[in-house]
C-alpha cells in the first residue's frame, strides 16, 4: 500500500509540470468522454454502526456472556486469568462468577478505501459517475470483567480489563451526477452529488482474555457451548444499506486524463441483523486520491 501511494504522489509532481510547459495563454483543458477510474483512499466510517460488535445481551446473539460464562470456554478463561495471577480464587471461585461489570464503547480504527469506476462528460463540464469501491474495517473496544460476588478481583485490582474486536468487509457502489468546472490552464474543481448503497459481510467478532483469543459470533444456533456440542456455519448478519453522498475534488489534468485529490461525504446506512441502531443514518468520510484515464490506446 506505500508504494502505492509513493507512486501516485509521484506522479502528482511529474504530470503537472509537463503540463505547465503549454502556452498560458491557450484554452484550459476540457475532460470529455468516457473516462476509467481507478482510486485509493483513507475512510473513517460512522461509529454507531461498531457497536455491532459489542458483545452486549440484547443487541444480537453474538455475547461475551455465552462464550466467558459457557463450560466449554469459561474454565479455560478462569484458569488462565488465575495462572497470570489477574484473578484469585478466592475473588472468583469459578468461571460462573463472572460478571462484565462494564460493556465496550465501539469504535472503527482508521482503515483504507480502494475502488474503481466509470464516469462520461458532456459538453460544459456535466456527466455522470459509477463508481465500485471497497473497505475492510476493524472495530475495536474493551469491556471489564469482576466476580458477581461482590469481593473484587485481586483486591486493589477490581476490573480484568479485556480487549473485543470485530471485522467487516464493505462495498460501496455510488451513481451521481458530476460538474467540472476549469480553475487554470491545468486544474479543474470537480463536485459529485448522487445515490450509495452499501453491503456489509461480517467476518470476525471476538474477545482477547489473558492474551487468548475467543470468537463470539454464534456457531451454536443459540445455545451456550459446551463440551462436545455442535457447530453450524455462521451466517452473515451485514445488510444492505443506502443513502448519499456529496464529492468535491481537484483535478491535475494529464494527457492521457487526471489525477484527483478529494474528499467524499457519505450520509448513509450501515446495516445489521437485529441492530436497531443500523436502521439509522450517520456520516462516513472518505479522502482519496484517484486516476481517470480517457485514453485507452494505453492498453492496446
Amino acid at each position: 500500500m506505500k508504494h502505492i501511494l509513493f507512486l501516485i504522489l509521484a506522479s502528482l509532481l511529474i504530470l503537472p509540470s509537463a503540463s505547465a510547459q503549454k502556452k498560458s495563454t491557450s484554452a484550459p483543458q476540457q475532460m470529455k468522454g468516457l473516462y476509467l477510474a481507478v482510486d485509493a483512499g483513507l475512510v473513517i466510517p460512522d461509529a454507531s454502526s461498531a457497536g455491532f460488535y459489542g458483545g452486549k445481551p440484547g443487541v444480537n446473539a453474538n455475547t461475551i456472556d455465552r462464550v466467558l460464562k459457557s463450560e466449554l470456554y469459561g474454565s479455560q478463561i478462569w484458569s488462565r486469568l488465575v495462572e497470570l495471577g489477574q484473578i484469585s480464587p478466592s475473588a472468583i471461585g469459578s468461571y460462573r462468577e463472572f460478571q462484565v461489570v462494564e460493556y465496550p464503547r465501539m469504535y472503527y480504527k482508521l482503515s483504507y478505501q480502494l475502488g474503481v469506476g466509470l464516469r462520461y462528460i458532456y459538453s460544459r463540464g456535466w456527466g455522470w459517475i459509477l463508481r465500485f469501491d471497497y473497505a475492510q474495517l476493524a472495530a475495536a473496544g474493551q469491556f471489564n470483567i469482576s466476580s458477581s460476588n461482590g469481593s473484587g478481583i485481586l483486591g486493589s485490582n477490581q476490573y480484568v480489563t479485556c480487549d473485543i474486536y470485530g471485522t467487516e468487509k464493505r462495498t460501496l457502489i455510488d451513481f451521481g451526477i458530476t460538474k467540472r468546472i476549469p480553475l487554470t490552464q491545468m486544474m479543474d474543481l470537480e463536485l459529485d452529488l448522487g445515490f450509495n448503497l452499501n453491503g456489509v459481510k461480517v467476518q470476525k467478532n471476538g474477545i482477547v482474555v489473558g492474551g487468548q483469543q475467543y470468537s463470539i459470533l454464534d456457531v451454536w444456533g443459540g445455545a451456550t457451548p459446551y463440551s462436545g456440542i455442535g457447530t453450524y456455519e455462521y451466517i452473515n448478519e451485514g445488510l444492505f444499506g443506502y443513502g448519499g453522498f456529496g464529492t468535491v475534488a481537484i483535478s491535475y489534468m494529464a494527457g492521457v486524463g487526471s489525477i484527483d485529490f478529494g474528499y467524499n461525504l457519505y450520509y448513509t446506512q450501515t446495516k445489521f441483523v437485529s441492530y436497531n441502531e443500523s436502521d439509522s443514518y450517520g456520516l462516513q468520510h472518505n479522502i482519496f486520491l484517484r486516476f481517470n484515464v480517457n485514453n485507452f490506446k494505453l492498453f492496446d
